[in-house]
């Protein structure tokens, strides 16, 4: 049975001394900068590990102005925030997943970027590895180069493929490499075709993202994959998206021919998950997901360069998680799937 943490007279009364102190010290005039320092330390092996941070490329057509980024821009701002190192990956970029040919080079080039940054700054940097995943045998190809000469960390895949999401059998494949391979896998957001636009004024990071990615771990669970794959570790984004709180209402709708697939039900298979925590750590996200998870499946992420640091930090002194779990999210559990980053 997986243990929760569970909210008593005692322990709030620890939360809340805590989250009066780190209150106390920023209202007495801090920066983020010194908090970060104090409290976490900042030198690699002491600070918190990043598993959620992005690069960008010049040819890369993203959602938000180029400002400029470059390696050195994110080891600043990993230093104020006192981030020992950052686990990188590709950013949402669509043709990485149009199936064309190209998508093979694209692939191949941000990987190598990615590796480029761990060679130049030592233990600052690890690297997910991007696929062209539609196309199953380059990515095949791209998972031997990734994992064989680059030595990635692990692998990223976007929450779906445009009309597919993970969990369909055309990309049983590439699963059960990386299965053998017991890889980490972290799924990032982007809109499927279906759902671009709906709603008027709210873009689609407002909603599709955290549906999207509901969905994508949905589709892993209905069709098996978490079942018949278990030496993969996914990483789910933003404190899990909708899936904490719908977890219950999915168990109970999972269609009757599917529970062979689920020798030990949807829960069990939803709570080995991992999870990290870039802009959501507010209150109600992260009491959903610490009451559904074990503290040691939640891991620290900042969404940088698409979300400033302070989004995610700023928000953790108003979490009820006690202090001593918070010190294992910023690194201890990150260690665990990534043994090259303990000191």
């Amino acid at each position: 049975m997986i243990e929760r943490y569970t909210l008593t007279p005692e322990n709030t009364m620890n939360i809340h001394s805590r989250r009066d102190l780190l209150k106390g010290l920023a209202a007495a005039g801090l920066s983020a900068m010194a908090l970060g320092r104090r409290l976490f330390g900042q030198q690699p092996g002491h600070g918190r590990i990043d598993v959620h941070h992005h690069y960008r490329l010049s040819e890369m057509k993203l959602l938000i102005p180029d400002d400029g980024w470059t390696p050195a821009r994110s080891v600043e701002q990993m230093d104020r925030f006192g981030i020992a190192t950052a686990v990188v990956s590709c950013p949402t970029i669509y043709r990485l997943y149009d199936g064309t040919p190209q998508a093979r080079g694209l692939a191949r080039s941000v990987n190598e970027f990615a590796a480029k940054m761990v060679h130049d700054y030592p233990r600052r940097f690890g690297f997910l590895a991007a696929l062209p995943f539609p196309d199953q045998e380059g990515s095949l190809k791209e998972i031997e180069y990734a994992f064989d000469t680059l030595k990635a960390d692990g692998i990223g895949l976007f929450t779906n493929t445009g009309d597919k999401w993970p969990g369909d059998p055309v990309f049983e494949p590439v699963f059960a490499e990386l299965n053998r391979r017991k890889t980490v896998v972290f799924l990032h957001p982007i809109v499927g075709n279906c759902c671009h636009n709906l709603i008027p004024g709210a873009p689609d990071p407002v909603l599709e993202f955290d549906f999207d990615t509901t969905r994508a771990v949905t589709s892993l669970l209905v069709n098996g994959t978490l079942t018949r794959f278990p030496e993969i570790r996914f990483i789910v984004n933003h404190s899990g998206a909708a899936v904490p709180t719908l977890a219950g209402r999915i168990q109970d709708r999972i269609p009757k021919d599917r529970t062979a697939i689920l020798p030990k039900g949807a829960l069990y298979e939803l709570q080995r998950l991992y999870y990290e925590v870039a802009h959501a750590t507010y209150p109600w996200p992260m009491a959903a997901l610490a009451n559904f998870v074990p503290p040691s499946h939640i891991l620290f992420g900042t969404d940088y360069f698409f979300e400033p640091i302070e989004t995610t930090v700023e928000q953790i002194p108003n979490s009820a998680l006690p202090f001593e779990t918070w010190q294992s999210i910023y690194r201890a559990n990150a260690e665990q799937l990534f043994p090259r980053l303990k000191v």
